[in-house]
């Protein structure tokens, strides 16, 4: 078989490293990019060499490709996967799968009786501190899993600096999505009734209209309790972007995780003193490696060999189901039951 041929609808920071990759794989090659700013898609074609678009469902007409790598804001999924699967591609989309129902709906009608793959790029399973915690639950090592709590926050910067759609969206999208898959994926079970309360105030006398964090509890079908914390307002002095914690207690043993305060490297300079990023996306040897790097060449392998992604579409129909029933339970300050 010839080399994968991608493309790449969104630009951004994200997109450039779904870009690097497909670029670089050995069984990949980039072919073409599409942004709404021709600028950023300009310049991101002129670094690969590839062709450039502001209209993905021209790009989708006339260039050739095996897969398209969606990178667009989280609301804005559903019509790029569309337009993406009705011309038969596989898909690597970013997180979530859709921000709705009607979304929800628009996708899953779109792939009925296709033979494409989509993958949501929950890029948390290739995390190795989250995977040795799977590996040790699937081997039984802390016996069943009585509770678990997770806290995945940003800095303010996020929704007032660096994304620009903010208020389109919600921490719970933008993270709270990965905090879901993460503990569905360890406890392996379903979420059957969440019961959620936010707080808002601080980004809407910023001009955002979103909650500033969400709290909520989450009850498996296995009698499995978690915890979620999401916020993103925290103040920008914090040493990462992110504060990341996981906790899963089991009957016979717990993990604890601090991703956000490790100490496997302490920098400090003149001016300046940090923890650099040596885990999510770090380069060695001058290559992109690390977690957030692993997900896409996973997919383009997987792809490529045509075996089954690693993430199945129901896994990421759950999450986007689960994720809106928390919103239901804040607004309405009570209990919800998810509705699969």
């Amino acid at each position: 078989m010839d080399k994968l041929k991608i493309a790449l609808i969104g630009a951004g920071t994200w997109g450039r490293a779904h870009a690097e990759i497909y670029s670089s794989h050995h069984l990949s090659k980039f072919v073409a990019v599409c942004d709404v700013s021709e600028d950023r898609a300009k310049a991101l074609a002129q670094e690969y060499n590839v062709k450039y678009f502001t209209d993905y469902e021209k790009m989708l007409d006339n260039v050739e490709c095996d897969a398209v790598g969606i990178v667009t804001p989280d609301f804005a999924h559903a019509k790029p996967i569309v337009a993406a699967a009705e011309r038969n591609k596989h898909i690597l989309t970013e997180k979530p799968l859709a921000t709705s129902y009607e979304d929800l709906d628009l996708i899953l009608n779109v792939l009925k009786g296709k033979d494409i793959q989509i993958m949501v790029d929950f890029h948390n399973r290739w995390n190795p501190p989250v995977c040795k915690i799977k590996d040790d639950v699937d081997a039984g090592k802390i016996g069943k899993i009585v509770s678990a709590y997770i806290r995945l926050n940003d800095i303010i910067y996020v929704p007032t600096k660096m994304l620009s759609w903010a208020e389109k969206s919600s921490i719970l999208w933008f993270l709270g999505s990965h905090s879901v898959d993460v503990l569905n994926w360890i406890i392996g079970a379903k979420v059957e009734r969440v019961y959620s309360v936010s707080y808002e105030g601080i980004l809407k006398s910023r001009g955002i209209n979103v909650p500033d964090l969400y709290q909520t509890i989450l009850e498996y079908s296995n009698g499995t309790v978690a915890t979620m914390e999401n916020s993103w307002i925290l103040p920008d002095t914090n040493p990462y972007v992110n504060d990341y914690k996981l906790n899963i207690t089991g009957e016979k043993g717990m993990f604890n995780m601090d991703f956000s305060h490790n100490t496997l490297l302490e920098r400090f300079l003149e001016d300046e003193a940090s923890h650099p990023d040596v885990i999510c996306k770090p380069r060695i040897h001058g290559k992109p490696t690390g977690l957030a790097y692993e997900s896409i060449r996973n997919f383009i392998e997987r792809i490529y060999h045509q075996e089954k992604v690693l993430i199945s579409l129901e896994e990421s129909v759950a999450v986007t189901k689960i994720i809106l029933t928390i919103m239901e339970s804040a607004k309405k300050k009570e209990p919800v039951r998810v509705v699969y």
